[in-house]
């Protein structure tokens, strides 16, 4: 099994792009870091990349088993996620500027935040949904195994996330200090989104493999 280079080339800075735009992920990591310190701000970000990597499996071994009984699917759930990529645009475009309020949390050890990141993402439904929106348009059957490259697409995510969040979770105070202040940054982070979603979008739509 080989990803062609030229999808990774899109694939990594897209995923970037969309794990450094604020979310409930995030501000959950923001939210243990200032009220628990470093520490707790790093184990919620692992707690949430757990969380992840289970949704990721779970998707993954449902789309293997699709394809395998209905080729066509693949191509169903593609331009299902266009629309849903396109959707999502949208939403960041037409989002009112806003501060980032970190989300409110109790005081937690390391264990408690790590556990309870992995609920937070775990209940979360639209981590199911992107899972499957995004995922999947990279993915190609014809180069072996469909799961096997759902987990790859799905590591590459997951390690990106988990960087910036440890990141917002370790420098909690500064961060926090100015996302909570700042709707310039909010805003700016949304129209960025948003165009991101648009490029991949178009790019799906007219990807001919």
């Amino acid at each position: 099994m080989l990803i062609p280079i030229e999808t990774l080339a899109i694939f990594i800075p897209t995923a970037l792009a969309l794990n450094m735009t604020p979310g409930n992920d995030m501000l959950f990591c923001l939210g243990q870091g200032i009220k628990s310190g470093p520490k707790a701000g790093n184990a919620a970000s692992f707690g949430i990349a757990t969380g992840a990597m289970i949704h990721t499996l779970l998707a993954g071994l449902g789309l293997a088993a699709l394809v395998a009984a209905h080729p066509v699917a693949l191509e169903v759930l593609r331009w299902a996620g266009i629309a849903y990529l396109v959707w999502l645009a949208i939403g960041a475009f037409r989002a009112g500027t806003q501060t980032l309020e970190p989300a409110k949390t109790q005081r937690s050890s390391a264990f408690s935040a790590w556990r309870d990141g992995i609920v937070v993402n775990l209940l979360n439904p639209k981590i199911i949904v992107f899972v499957l929106a995004f995922i999947p348009q990279f993915v190609d059957p014809a180069r072996g195994s469909v799961l096997g490259q759902f987990l790859i697409f799905g590591l590459i995510l997951n390690i990106g996330g988990t960087i910036i969040n440890c990141l917002v979770g370790g420098f909690a105070g500064k961060l926090g200090a100015v996302l909570s202040r700042s709707a310039k940054i909010a805003r700016g982070f949304q129209i960025f989104t948003g165009c991101v979603f648009l490029g991949l979008a178009a790019k799906l739509a007219f990807d001919k493999r």
